[in-house]
């Protein structure tokens, strides 16, 4: 009996560090959209564009967007979909990656 509570202590733990880290990934894709559209770049997600359009601020927007985002992968962690934000959270890690090359690359010279 006790090793089925460790086990569930150490699943329980896992999806919150899960959880953290899909919303760390949040935040690190909103900073790089800010640096698309400060560059002039359009927001390419449908839903994105709705919420800076309502917000009337695209930092506004985007807060939203990110809040409810959050919001669903906590419902995710309450509902115990651990797999779904796995593949959430492999997602967001995947597009911030693609993101911070699209910068970088964008920032170089040209020669």
């Amino acid at each position: 009996m006790e090793r089925l509570e460790e086990r569930t202590e150490l699943a329980a733990r896992e999806s919150w560090m899960l959880f953290v880290g899909f919303g760390y990934l949040q935040i690190l894709d909103l900073l790089t959209t800010l640096a698309f559209l400060i560059r002039g770049v359009a927001e390419a997600n449908p839903v994105v564009r709705w919420t800076i359009g309502l917000a009337g601020n695209p930092f506004h927007g985007l807060l939203y967007a990110k809040v409810i985002a959050i919001l669903l992968g906590y419902v995710c962690l309450r509902w115990n979909r651990r797999t779904l934000l796995s593949r959430a959270t492999i997602a967001y890690a995947l597009l911030v990656t693609w993101n911070l090359i699209a910068l970088v690359l964008t920032g170089l010279p040209a020669r």
